[in-house]
């Protein structure tokens, strides 16, 4: 049995599927690929048992066969071969030869029975959503998610699906993120959580892609359905955290300011802060914007005055500069706006501008606690 492939094609395609193997697999079989050949469709699956992704490659055979073929061997042989057509014969001694333009190589392979079911989603509901957008609300919700063990549901992105808008969500408890697109809508409002692995995997795969995307989902498991590919994954149980009570709803204070400007000036300052504490304090008079900040241990210390556009009152107010780093560097507007109330409140970070009708992004920057001096 044999089949013929495009080796850059295949390569490319593989690398996506492949994105989902560990390098410490428990079953060794997970350290294969799942080959499907059927006739000219090969498809291929991948899983690390809570995400599996399956995608289908064109080639040309009139043959089928089921067989599990080694990951790491069969991608870094594919490194090596400029765009040319190989010719995979799959032999009954558990042998594949691989006979490109100037060789033959022989790599054993496993019998797909031990490969894991692929998880079908029954009852499920769907909505579609963009390729790009996808990634740009996962782009800005992931590096707010935590890597606490003990609390394994704010380990991932919360997906909020209604009747007036879809929502992500994500926090680890010390900043929290809140991406909104009220230009899409579902008739079956639903909510749950993705792990992060997938969702890194699905970023990558489709930042500015103008595919539709099919999100299918029920009480356990997500697919993500496009160009060819499916992305399955295990969804996080329990019961997400009520994130809107912390949202201040009355921010009088409301300050403008270029965010490549004030990212470069946190970054600068931020360098002679705590490394314990990482604080810097930020101070608000008029149109001027201070951030200070010091390490007393080592007599280190720095500020900066930027200018900035600002209506309310004079305010001193403390922040975490690695999160606010954190956060200013996942946005990608001119201008940035942060709403406050009081030294001791959380403030609002979103873009104020750059944003598509419909599309909302809040960032809770909360404060820290400043000393008196």
């Amino acid at each position: 049995m044999r089949f013929i492939v495009s080796s850059t094609y295949l390569l490319k395609k593989l690398q996506i599927i492949g994105g989902v193997i560990n390098s410490n697999n428990t079953m060794p079989i997970l350290e294969n690929f799942l080959f499907e050949l059927s006739e000219n469709k090969l498809v291929v699956s991948a899983s690390d048992l809570e995400t599996t992704i399956k995608g289908v490659i064109e080639v040309e055979s009139t043959d089928s066969i089921s067989i599990a073929v080694p990951y790491k061997l069969l991608i870094d042989t594919l490194k090596t071969f400029t765009e040319q057509a190989l010719t995979f014969v799959i032999n009954d001694n558990n042998t594949v030869d691989i006979i490109s333009n100037n060789g033959k190589y022989t790599l054993a392979y496993l019998d797909s029975a031990e490969f894991p079911t692929v998880v079908e989603i029954d009852n499920a509901d769907k909505v579609t959503i963009l390729g790009d957008i996808l990634a740009t609300a996962i782009q800005s919700t992931l590096f707010a998610t935590g890597n606490d063990d003990l609390r394994p549901i704010m380990n991932g992105v919360f997906f909020n699906f209604t009747e007036e808008a879809l929502i992500f969500a994500a926090t680890d408890a010390h900043k929290l993120v809140k991406y909104e697109r009220k230009d899409i809508k579902t008739q079956q409002p639903t909510s749950f959580v993705i792990p992060k692995k997938p969702l890194n995997l699905l970023k990558g795969n489709l930042a500015g892609s103008e595919s539709e995307v099919t999100i299918e989902y029920n009480e356990s498991n997500v697919k993500f359905s496009f160009d060819e590919l499916e992305f399955v994954c295990r969804l996080i149980d329990g019961n997400y955290p009520n994130y809107e009570a912390v949202i201040p709803k009355e921010n009088p204070n409301k300050l403008v300011v270029n965010r490549t400007l004030l990212l470069n000036s946190t970054k600068r300052v931020s360098n002679f802060a705590s490394k314990a504490t990482h604080q810097m304090r930020v101070k608000i008079v008029g149109n001027t914007l201070q951030i200070f900040a010091e390490d007393v241990e080592y007599n280190n210390r720095a500020d900066e005055t930027i200018p900035c556009n600002y209506e309310g009152d004079d305010m001193e107010i403390g922040f975490n500069s690695k999160f606010f780093i954190e956060m200013l560097g996942n946005l990608s507007s001119d201008e940035i706006l942060l709403e406050m109330s009081y030294s001791n409140r959380p403030g609002i970070l979103t873009p104020a501008d750059g944003l598509d009708e419909g599309e909302r992004v809040y960032m809770l920057v909360m404060p820290t606690m400043l000393s008196n001096s």
